[in-house]
């Protein structure tokens, strides 16, 4: 069944009662389809909910259909956010994404702006050249995730409809290694620290976190089956909010008394040190971040290969230390790699400014 919708065009409004109302302005460019939605309040101009357009400190990318249209899409966001130059400075800004979020260009922690606000700091809503606010859109975004294709069809047939949150079956050592041995994928949300000293073979690092379900949806495919493995204390019903939340429905369960039970059957178990110096002289450097956060500053000799295609792309001839941001990034990434018979790969403890830090070195910037 569809979502219910009621269909509205530029200019349309809706109105909310005692003076308010919603009217939208088509904003092409993060989709084909994108509205911004003014709040007014009898004729005077109260709110700016922006959607995928214009972000804190950012804006909303146009790859969501596809790298293909891109390019033209970068062309219809100038002229949408071109619709606010007649809105006050004070306005408030509300997007419909906050920081971290793979729709936007790389943007700042805060969730609101005002207007005047984005006019100063925003470095792309600032830009008045509409071929220079394309290229650096453009140059601007990591690589696709393959999920973004999906999103178009599971938001207009809309979501499973849940009474409450489902909880996760209990699973004993046995049951997990069939359920294996059958095609489930198990992943690993404990802290990078806790996989790295002992985790199932071939089990993926994705530390529960608020990119939990995101790195999910991009790395796994939607009807993968799954097992979990979780220390006590980790909310289990955040991590299936996430899973649901990007389509992830076919949760088989969890390792019961987790990785303790695990050892406690004698099974083998994976390790991936994670260190927290670097020799540069012996091991190889994979920076696993975005390409415009390795390029703000990264580690000299450092190789950037994003996450989403270091299995794709890296060829492990030597010792590998594998780093991101913080570490989260790079574990999984390691995990993907030494599940994929890679060997003698570590990670980094903290990211490029921790190395910078401890070493008295500075980073690199650029390519």
């Amino acid at each position: 069944m569809e979502t219910p919708h009621h269909s509205i065009s530029d200019g349309d409004s809706v109105e909310l009662g005692c003076g308010l109302r919603l009217v939208a302005l088509a904003t092409p460019g993060h989709t084909p389809d994108r509205h911004a939605y003014l709040l007014d309040y009898n004729g005077k101009a109260m709110a700016l909910f922006t959607g995928g357009s214009l972000m804190v400190g950012t804006v909303g990318r146009t790859d969501l259909n596809g790298p293909e249209l891109a390019e033209s899409l970068a062309h219809e966001m100038f002229r949408s956010l071109q619709r606010f130059s007649y809105l006050p400075d004070t306005l408030a800004v509300y997007p419909t994404h906050g920081a971290g979020s793979f729709c936007s260009a790389p943007g700042v922690a805060d969730r609101s702006s005002t207007l005047g606000l984005e006019r100063r700091t925003n470095p792309l809503f600032g830009l008045a050249d509409e071929d220079e606010f394309v290229a650096n859109l453009l140059e601007g975004f990591g690589t696709f995730p393959g999920y973004f294709r999906r999103l178009p069809e599971l938001n207009r047939a809309g979501p499973r409809q849940f009474d409450s949150v489902p909880e996760l079956a209990r699973l004993d050592v046995k049951t997990v290694e069939k359920h294996v041995t059958d095609g489930a994928l198990i992943v690993d949300a404990r802290p990078i620290v806790d996989f790295g000293t002992g985790a199932v073979p071939s089990s993926v690092s994705n530390t529960l976190r608020p990119v939990f379900g995101s790195w999910l949806g991009w790395l796994v495919e939607p009807e993968q089956p799954l097992i979990f493995v979780l220390n006590d204390d980790q909310d289990r019903a955040e991590l299936v909010r996430q899973c649901l939340d990007v389509g992830h429905e076919n949760l088989l369960g969890e390792l019961n008394e987790g990785i303790v039970a695990w050892l406690s059957a004698d099974r083998a178990t994976t390790q991936i040190p994670v260190v927290d110096d670097i020799d540069l002289t012996k091991v190889m450097v994979i920076d696993v971040r975005q390409r415009v956060e390795y390029r703000s500053g990264h580690i000299p000799g450092a190789q950037n290969i994003e996450l989403g295609v270091v299995v794709r792309d890296l060829r492990c001839n030597r010792a590998t230390t594998v780093m991101c941001g913080h570490g989260e990034r790079a574990m999984t990434a390691a995990s993907l790699l030494t599940a994929n018979h890679c060997s003698n790969v570590s990670v980094f403890n903290g990211g490029p400014d921790t190395w910078s830090e401890a070493t008295g070195n500075r980073l690199q910037t650029g390519p």
